[in-house]
């Protein structure tokens, strides 16, 4: 095993944990502040690399794509908040995966009507499709750049939710709504808003997400499972442990594909070895959550009491 190989992987992983955070992060504070269980992000997932994809070739600008994703999610996210989310805080849970399981199939059905079932790829400006030298070998710069728009989200929730008073309400909100309502604060906007801000990461995650993966209907189930263990490992509601939690999953996960076979490839024969490194390798995420939860059943950084 070489060292560059083990610097690219690590690399690898830290791009696949700072995605899964952009994902994970209006996830968990949907469903830790709000206590709304939300399948259909993974759907506001899709169309905003969707929505990148369209316009990015229609304008010939990368970034133009990336913004028209990020308004759509905020759109879609308001609309879909006002239309049925704000119709099922007081309902259980139950009711809220039901009725974001419909929506997932609905916007699925959509996007194929409209797209097709075949996938649309999107190409890179020129600027972003090259690699830069590090550490003695190439990387892409893209992947840098995912990176570097994660930690910036990272930063930027972080500074939204401790430090500025919308943030205070939000968190007040999510342990007594009634009495931050009783205050004279618009609960139903603050909701609203909160709903949007976690669409409009959504999309934004299908944006830089797009370049990388086929843009296709029905994209965003697969990540939304990984999603899903990255917030109960990081702890529901908490932004800094969706991205310490995303890090990790990220990092197992790649560095267990890409090693594990060699692994066992020392005590078993090569058929054997890839055939059963995959396999194992795919689980590897979960027994860590299985682990952590057996540790720490509320995550390993919570932030809010979550409702009942």
């Amino acid at each position: 095993m070489s060292a560059s190989l083990l610097i690219a992987q690590l690399l690898n992983g830290l791009q696949y944990g700072v995605m899964l955070f952009l994902l994970a992060a209006g996830l968990t504070l949907v469903f830790g502040i709000m206590s709304f269980v939300n399948l259909a992000h993974g759907s506001l997932y899709m169309l905003g690399a969707y929505a990148a994809a369209v316009v990015g070739a229609y304008t010939d600008s990368f970034a133009l794509g990336v913004l028209a994703a990020v308004v759509t999610g905020v759109v879609v996210g308001l609309v879909l908040e006002w239309v049925a989310v704000s119709r099922l805080y007081r309902r259980d849970h139950l009711d809220h995966v039901l009725a974001t399981f419909g929506l997932v199939l609905f916007f699925n059905e959509v996007v194929r009507m409209i797209w097709g079932p075949q996938p649309v790829f999107v190409s890179l400006p020129e600027s972003l499709s090259g690699t830069v030298e590090f550490l003695g070998f190439s990387y892409p710069t893209y992947r840098f750049l995912i990176i570097a728009v994660g930690l910036a989200v990272a930063a930027g929730s972080q500074w939204l939710i401790h430090k500025t008073r919308v943030g205070m309400l939000i968190r007040a909100g999510s342990v007594n709504p009634q009495m931050v309502g009783a205050l004279g604060v618009n609960i139903g906007l603050l909701n609203a808003m909160l709903f949007a801000l976690g669409s409009a990461l959504a999309a934004l995650a299908g944006a830089m997400a797009g370049p990388i993966l086929s843009v296709q209907s029905g994209m965003g189930e697969p990540v939304l499972i990984t999603t899903l263990v990255v917030i109960v490992i990081g702890g529901i509601g908490s932004v800094h442990g969706a991205l310490y939690a995303g890090i990790i999953v990220g990092m197992v996960d790649t560095l267990g594909r890409t090693f594990l076979p060699m692994l066992i490839r020392v005590f078993a024969d090569r058929e054997v070895a890839n055939a059963a490194g995959p396999a194992l390798a795919s689980m590897l995420i979960y027994l860590l959550m299985a682990v952590i939860l057996a540790w720490r059943p509320q995550g390993l950084f919570p932030a809010f009491k979550v409702k009942s």
